[in-house]
C-alpha cells in the first residue's frame, strides 16, 4: 500500500480508539472528519484492516446502523456480541437505538 493509505488508515484508527464505550459511529462519519468526505469505503477498508491493532472496530457501522463490517469478524455474531456487551441494542444486524448510542466525530472531538 501507498504511505498515503498507510497514514489515512492510521488516522481512521486514532478516531476509532476515540469512540466511547457504548457508543457507535460510521464510516462516512469518520471520513467527513478526517476531510475526507467521499471515502466512507477506504474508512471501511481501513476497518477491514484493523484485527491486528488495538482498535474497537465493532464501533463503526454503516449510516443506517446495519452490521455491514461482521464478517470480517471472528466467529459469526462477534461483532453483535461485543456491542451488545456494551448495552447496545442489536437485531437481525441492526442496531436499534442508534439514535440513544451514535457518536458524531466532527460534534465530539
Amino acid at each position: 500500500m501507498k504511505a498515503e493509505t498507510l497514514s489515512f488508515f492510521e488516522r481512521v484508527y486514532d478516531v476509532v480508539r476515540q469512540i466511547p464505550y457504548g457508543r457507535v459511529t460510521n464510516y462516512g462519519a469518520i471520513a467527513k472528519y478526517l476531510g475526507a468526505a467521499k471515502s466512507a469505503r477506504l474508512v471501511g477498508y481501513a476497518m477491514n484492516a484493523s484485527h491486528t491493532k488495538d482498535v474497537p472496530a465493532h464501533r463503526v457501522v454503516n449510516r443506517n446502523g446495519l452490521l455491514t463490517g461482521k464478517h470480517h469478524f471472528e466467529g459469526t455474531n462477534l461483532m453483535q456480541q461485543l456491542l451488545e456487551n456494551e448495552g447496545v441494542v442489536v437485531e437481525d444486524n441492526q442496531i436499534l437505538n442508534l439514535d440513544e448510542v451514535y457518536w458524531d466525530p466532527t460534534k465530539e472531538l
